[in-house]
């Protein structure tokens, strides 16, 4: 599917953003969004719709639309803004120009919102530093596991946005650069909180910290979860203090997946004292504090929860609220086939929810677990229409000629 109505560059010149460009961040970004009405919305006349915000982008006169705010439960409680699917395509373009750039400026080990680079990685990458720190578990070692106190409503908008100008300025060379900066501008200090659509109800809010709310961050702070460049440009905000830690500390086994963060040393006692010099970078450089409830030091024996498992020598347990996940997704599942057969919507719905936990799950110590779950709280119904695959590791639909079979 092309766009020929225009050619790569914009119609005033070569400094302007490219249609075909921005068409591009529109495929990436309906890839997730197709079956949702903001998404159907725009693509009843995708072509128009997509040349009315080129105009827009080029002649200055774009601004982001209205935001739906919401909460969700699972894994935990948080609040979301999901923003119009016009914003969205902004922001997939930007991202597609500076996440190269990003990419050769953060470390190995910072691990959110980076192709192959996620929890699995992330995980995996801790006990490797376990193992080579204990020189295979033979030697003591110690492990830190900090935590930042409400990271996305405390990042400062101007902290961020002047070191994303410099570092645009510094590194990006494209022709649309002064537009690049702009759309940056315009994201960062754009706050949905005081124009959006709250879908849902406000008791849904209760038992929200008011740290997670972006309705009650500092003034000039804050960023919405649920953007695709919020999640990018948080990663770069801490980028600072990756490289502070590995490179100035010259501290060796470190990981970030997002404000969580891990070191691991054979010191115990370096690692008690570095606890305050990191405070003090965070908040004299980025006004980050550190969580003082999420502060854990112990000998690597007695393990550490990390990323939804809990690390220990030569096993990775899942964690307790994923094994009480997967228990309560599997009781809605069960009252989905309680008093009617399933349709095939249901069934779909079924397969989407057990296999993206089994997905999680298959990479850890949770065979016996999951066979145990499964067989034990499942409702014998989904066994009729369903069967194993991989030795627990995945769901498939029985096909039509299976069940006459039988």
């Amino acid at each position: 599917m092309q766009l020929n109505l225009f050619n790569n560059s914009a119609a005033n010149g070569d400094s302007e953003i490219s249609l075909n460009e921005l068409f591009e961040s529109y495929i990436l970004c309906r890839q997730n969004k197709r079956n949702t009405s903001n998404a159907i919305a725009f693509e009843v006349d995708y072509e128009h719709n997509l040349i009315d915000l080129w105009n827009d982008l080029n002649s200055g006169t774009f601004r982001p639309n209205r935001s739906i705010a919401f909460i969700i439960d699972k894994p935990v409680k948080r609040e979301i803004f999901a923003a119009d699917f016009r914003d969205r395509v902004v922001h997939h373009f930007i991202i597609k120009k500076l996440n190269p750039l990003f990419e050769k400026q953060f470390i190995h080990d910072s691990y959110a919102c980076r192709v192959g680079k996620g929890t699995h990685f992330g995980i995996q990458r801790a006990n490797r530093f376990i193992r080579q720190c204990s020189a295979n578990y033979t030697k003591d070692c110690y492990i830190l596991k900090l935590d930042i106190e409400g990271f996305f409503m405390h990042i400062n908008r101007n902290i961020l946005f002047d070191r994303l100008s410099d570092f645009i300025e510094e590194k990006y060379h494209g022709n649309d650069k002064t537009k690049i900066l702009e759309l940056v501008s315009i994201n960062i200090f754009n706050n949905p909180a005081q124009n959006c659509i709250k879908k849902s109800r406000p008791d849904k809010w209760n038992g929200l910290p008011a740290s997670k709310s972006l309705f009650y961050s500092p003034e000039g702070c804050g960023l919405p979860i649920g953007n695709l460049t919020s999640q990018i440009f948080a990663n770069f905000y801490l980028d600072k203090f990756d490289h502070y830690v590995k490179h100035d500390l010259g501290i060796r086994f470190y990981g970030r997946y997002v404000d969580d963060f891990i070191i691991v040393h054979q010191d115990k006692a370096y690692l008690k004292n570095l606890i305050k010099t990191l405070s003090t970078f965070l908040t004299d450089e980025l006004q980050l504090t550190l969580h003082p409830k999420k502060i854990y030091l112990q000998h690597y024996t007695k393990g550490v929860p990390f990323l939804g498992t809990f690390i220990k020598p030569n096993r990775i347990y899942i964690g307790k609220r994923t094994k009480s996940n997967f228990y309560q997704s599997i009781q809605k599942q069960n009252e989905v086939a309680q008093n009617h057969k399933p349709t095939k919507g249901e069934q779909e719905a079924f397969l989407s929810s057990m296999n993206s936990y089994l997905g999680i799950m298959k990479h850890y110590n949770t065979y016996k677990l999951r066979k145990k779950m499964l067989w034990k709280d499942l409702s014998p119904y989904w066994w009729n229409v369903v069967y194993m695959s991989g030795g627990y590791a995945k769901f498939v639909r029985k096909s039509r000629q299976s069940k006459c079979m039988k």
